[in-house]
C-alpha cells in the first residue's frame, strides 16, 4: 500500500476521530471520548508510517530527502505536528474536550493534502535552493511552532465558550485553560523564533542575504510581533484572559496567512505551490 493511500485513509480516520470528540462534548459520556481518543491514535500512528514509506520511497527513486519539501508534503506534515502535540498534552493533562477543534483541524489539512485537484502528491527532486542540511531543521522547529500555536488557538476558542456560558459542564475551568494558552504560545513562539533564525542562515546560504523581505518572511515576522506582543502583556502587565484568548485567536489567523495566504503571492517561497 503506497503511502498517498495511507494518508488519504487517515483523512477519514481523523473525520471519525472529530465526529467521537463532538459526540463526547454533547453527551458528556467518556465512552465516546476513548474512542476519540484511541481513533486519533490510530490515525497519528498509520500516518507516521505513511511519511516514513515516502521518505524511503523517495530514496528508492534517488532522490532522497526528507517529506518536508513541497506544499502537499508540509500539509501532512503540519496536521502530524498538531496531532502529536495535541496527544501530548491530552496524556499530559488528561483534557480530552481540545479534541473537538483540533481534530477537525488536522482532517481539514489532511483532506485539503490528499484530496485538492491543486496539490501535487507526487515525491520531486528538490530544487537547488532546498539542497541545504538546514530543511528539517528549518521545517520543523516552524510548523511544531505552527502547531503549538494552533492548539493554542483551539483552547482561545474553548476559552470563549466557557466565559459565555456555552457548554460549560463540559469544559474545563478558564484558569486551567489560560495557563494551557499561555505554555503552549510559549512554546510556539520558541519555535516560531528558531524557525526564524534557521530559515535566515539558510537564506545567506541559498541566496546570499540573511532576509529579502520576501512575503513570507515579512508575514513570519508580523506573526512572531504578534505572539511577541501576547507574551509582553502577560509578563509585564499581567493581562490574562479573555483579551488573550482574543489575541491568540488573531495570531492564529496571522499563522495561517503566513502559511497558505502568501503562497499566491510571488517571494522565494512560491515553490511551496508545488
Amino acid at each position: 500500500m503506497s503511502d498517498t493511500v495511507i494518508l488519504s485513509w487517515v483523512t477519514f480516520i481523523y473525520f471519525g476521530a472529530s465526529i467521537f470528540y463532538l459526540l463526547r462534548l454533547i453527551t458528556g459520556k467518556e465512552l465516546w471520548g476513548l474512542l476519540a481518543l484511541w481513533t486519533t491514535v490510530a490515525g497519528f500512528s498509520a500516518q507516521t508510517i505513511a511519511l516514513v514509506l515516502r521518505w524511503m520511497a523517495s530514496y528508492q527513486l534517488g532522490i532522497g530527502h526528507a517529506p518536508l519539501s513541497n506544499f502537499y508534503e508540509s500539509l501532512i506534515f503540519f496536521a502530524w505536528a498538531v496531532i502529536l502535540l495535541y496527544l501530548i498534552i491530552e496524556w499530559r493533562t488528561g483534557l480530552r474536550s481540545a479534541g473537538i477543534f483540533v481534530a477537525p483541524l488536522a482532517f481539514l489539512l489532511m483532506a485539503y493534502a490528499s484530496f485538492s485537484p491543486n496539490v501535487n502528491t507526487r515525491i520531486q527532486p528538490l530544487i537547488p535552493a532546498l539542497q541545504s542540511n538546514w530543511l528539517i531543521s528549518h521545517v520543523v522547529s516552524c510548523f511544531l511552532g505552527y502547531a503549538a500555536f494552533t492548539i493554542a488557538f483551539g483552547l482561545s476558542v474553548m476559552y470563549l465558550l466557557k466565559s459565555a456560558k456555552r457548554f460549560s459542564r463540559f469544559l474545563p475551568e478558564t484558569e486551567f485553560m489560560d495557563d494551557l494558552i499561555h505554555h503552549n504560545i510559549v512554546m510556539g513562539f520558541i519555535l516560531l523564533t528558531l524557525g526564524i533564525l534557521t530559515g535566515a542562515v539558510w537564506a545567506h546560504y541559498a541566496w546570499g542575504s540573511y532576509w529579502s523581505w520576501d512575503p513570507k518572511e515579512t508575514w513570519s515576522l508580523i506573526t512572531w510581533l504578534i505572539y511577541a506582543t501576547m507574551l509582553h502583556s502577560r509578563f509585564v502587565r499581567g493581562r490574562q484572559g479573555k483579551r488573550m484568548a482574543i489575541l491568540a485567536i488573531i495570531g492564529f489567523a496571522a499563522v495561517l496567512f503566513t502559511y497558505l495566504g502568501v503562497n499566491y503571492l510571488p517571494g522565494l517561497h512560491s515553490y511551496l505551490q508545488s
